[in-house]
């Protein structure tokens, strides 16, 4: 069982990032995405269903970042667009809805977004 995080990077304040989650030998009804910044608590920021017919957004990403999935490839995406400074984190994704993607520390490695100009 493993989730695998990949796209991030540095990008100015405006840029956008598509991160990727490949989710492999897991069976999963929710998958969210978490992140954490430096000195701060794990925040929820998105969520999506197997199938995509559901999502939910934090509202300070509400218009800006768009999940998605591939079920072909067992992978969900997160664009992410109009990035501000404070999107600055390690994005992690796990497999828990909107209500319980905070309960258990991630144990994949995340991949780091920095926007900084």
């Amino acid at each position: 069982e493993k989730l695998v995080e990949s796209g991030g990077g540095l990008v100015q304040p405006g840029g956008s990032l598509r991160l990727s989650c490949a989710a492999s030998g897991i069976n999963w009804y929710w998958m969210s995405w978490v992140r954490q910044a430096p000195g701060k608590p794990l925040a929820w920021v998105s969520s999506i269903n197997t199938g995509g017919r559901y999502t939910d957004y934090a509202d300070y990403v509400k218009g800006r970042f768009t999940v998605s999935i591939d079920n072909a490839k067992n992978t969900v995406y997160l664009q992410m667009n109009s990035l501000k400074v404070e999107d600055t984190a390690t994005y992690f994704c796990v497999t828990e809805g909107p209500s319980t993607a905070l309960r258990q520390t991630p144990g994949s490695q995340g991949t780091q977004v920095t926007v900084s100009s």
